[in-house]
């Protein structure tokens, strides 16, 4: 059976839950802050003994790149990358720009310790949020007819906003909001979340 290491609050983690949970793929979650034994195996596992880690028989994978392309690779249905190359390249470079513009600002905000850096990457977080709003509001999906791998990478993040103290309301961001609403309903994203997770917009 296929495992995945993960973390309960984590954006990476979620990303690749959020896949297999869309996939409807069958995978033992193990939680490491849950589970010692998992911690040491993790650092077996993985030379960085980071999540998330991917165990498929004798594969271990880890890097989220890594880890999201090989699941949809690996289980074909549903695509969440398209056919072509073009339009997969694409793809790469509209998820490139969101982790340069949008995760590694999340990151600052999660694990910096000065008040200033934090501060700067939550006024860029926002500010690029309501300039990128227009975006949704082009196709059901991020610039997609359908779901794809890039949804995956932003809706953990969207998520997240009100942990990271971005109060963002429909006036500011109505396409962006539309597209939440959306994606937090889907089935899969309900499955893909953890308790911790979950307490962060039920609070």
């Amino acid at each position: 059976m296929m495992a995945l290491y993960s973390s309960e609050n984590c954006l990476d983690c979620h990303r690749v839950r959020f896949v297999l949970a869309e996939k409807g793929i069958n995978v033992e979650i193990i939680h490491v802050e849950q589970d010692r034994a998992a911690s040491a195996d993790l650092a077996e596992l993985n030379p960085y003994s980071e999540t998330p880690t991917l165990v498929d028989k004798d594969l271990k994978l880890y890097g989220t790149w890594v880890v999201t392309e090989y699941l949809d690779e690996r289980y074909p249905h549903p695509p969440l990358m398209p056919i072509d190359p073009l339009s997969r390249a694409y793809l790469r470079q509209i998820m490139y720009r969101v982790q340069r513009d949008w995760i590694e600002p999340a990151r600052i905000i999660e694990t910096s310790t000065g008040k200033k850096k934090v501060a700067t990457a939550k006024k860029e977080l926002n500010e690029s949020l309501i300039s990128s709003d227009e975006l949704f509001g082009l196709q059901p999906y991020l610039l997609s007819e359908e779901l794809t791998l890039a949804d995956c990478v932003v809706a953990p993040l969207l998520w997240r906003l009100p942990a990271y103290d971005i109060k963002l309301t429909a006036k500011d961001i109505p396409n962006t909001f539309r597209y939440m609403q959306d994606l937090f309903a889907l089935d899969s994203f309900k499955r893909s979340l953890t308790e911790a997770e979950r307490l962060i917009r039920e609070s």
